[in-house]
């Protein structure tokens, strides 16, 4: 069974048990469903946290495009939200349809990124957990993700971004006689109009392409987008990783690209993904960093769709779906398997 099926049923049980008709029959059966694998579980505990949260949080950016970051005035709450609170208070059964969709999507719309941005002069900088939108005047757009800081110089002859650290998703606006060019480290990302990511890790880099075609080469090549000599060129669906000596391309699928992006809407999406590099994902948006002190533990797949900004909800998740033991305090959490 597909992760998206047991998601459905998750939400479905659900909203059956938040239902008038709910018994001690329906009881038994869910702890059945559940017993029956950890995929269920997981699936159940994950949107049970966040439908728990729906009843205090605010969503923001209801009704935006997917990857657009709401001015601070027009922040507003989810209608999802509202249609949560009237469900709650009549039962009328003409919104228990909405409800299980709102379940299936609800740690989508409850993102929960927290959208914060220092400006200086060119400069933008994201504090971790930040997630934040820059327009800029030739139309493209720049999504900043946490602890992120770029340096922004637009001019008649070229557009060119300096990402010094973090991870930036790049919307280009068409014109062939201005490149975009985003510098990070010693390699540059050059683009006319397309829609691609930049992750930079030290000297290495990450580039998702999700539109259009990139071109990955060295600082140190002839700036000349139409040559087929300065390095690869990636197209969408396309996933390159960079050092200052090799660039690997990894020809994946579009789907893959989105997913690898679902920080824009404040989520993390991880299939089959090593606890270790899912818990190291997770460490980029807190400052309470999460270790693992049990290779055991660090090598387990997961899968899931999980609020960026919230570690205690993921961390609930292993401990009741995995049985992993979570050691907290103010500065860190430890993780490791049950005696």
């Amino acid at each position: 069974m597909n992760s998206r099926t047991i998601e459905e049923q998750a939400a479905a049980w659900l909203v059956r048990r938040d239902g008038e008709s709910w018994s001690d029959a329906d009881a038994a059966q869910l702890a059945t469903w559940l017993e029956e694998s950890t995929a269920n579980r997981v699936a159940f505990l994950r949107l049970e946290v966040g439908w728990e949260q729906s009843e205090r949080l605010n969503a923001l950016g209801a009704g935006k495009p997917r990857g657009v970051v709401p001015p601070r005035g027009e922040w507003r709450v989810s209608p999802l939200f509202k249609l949560r609170q009237a469900a709650a208070s009549q039962r009328q059964r003409r919104f228990r349809p909405w409800l299980a969709f709102a379940a299936s999507l609800l740690i989508a719309v409850l993102g929960g990124a927290y959208f914060l941005l220092f400006h200086s002069g060119e400069d933008y900088v994201t504090p971790i957990g930040g997630v934040a939108s820059i327009p800029l005047r030739d139309g493209s757009n720049v999504t900043l993700n946490t602890a992120s800081k770029v340096r922004v110089a637009v001019s008649d002859g070229e557009r060119r971004i300096r990402l010094d650290r973090g991870e930036a998703y790049f919307e280009v606006a068409k014109d062939p006689s201005r490149p975009f060019v985003v510098i990070a480290g010693n390699r540059r990302v050059v683009a006319v109009g397309t829609r691609f990511s930049v992750l930079r890790d030290g000297d290495e880099i990450r580039v998702v392409v999700t539109e259009g075609k990139v071109r990955v080469e060295s600082t140190d090549a002839p700036l000349d987008f139409e040559s087929s000599k300065g390095g690869p060129l990636l197209l969408a669906g396309t996933i390159a990783r960079a050092s200052s000596t090799a660039v690997v391309v990894e020809a994946s699928s579009l789907q893959r690209a989105e997913e690898m992006l679902s920080w824009r809407g404040g989520y993390l999406i991880f299939d089959e993904t090593a606890l270790a590099d899912a818990v190291a994902e997770f460490n980029r948006y807190s400052a309470r960093k999460v270790y693992i002190d049990d290779p055991a533990v660090a090598a387990l797949r997961i899968n899931g769709k999980f609020r960026a900004t919230n570690a205690d909800a993921f961390i609930r998740v292993l401990r009741d779906g995995f049985g992993i033991q979570a050691s907290v305090s103010d500065d860190r959490v430890v993780l490791s398997s049950s005696p």
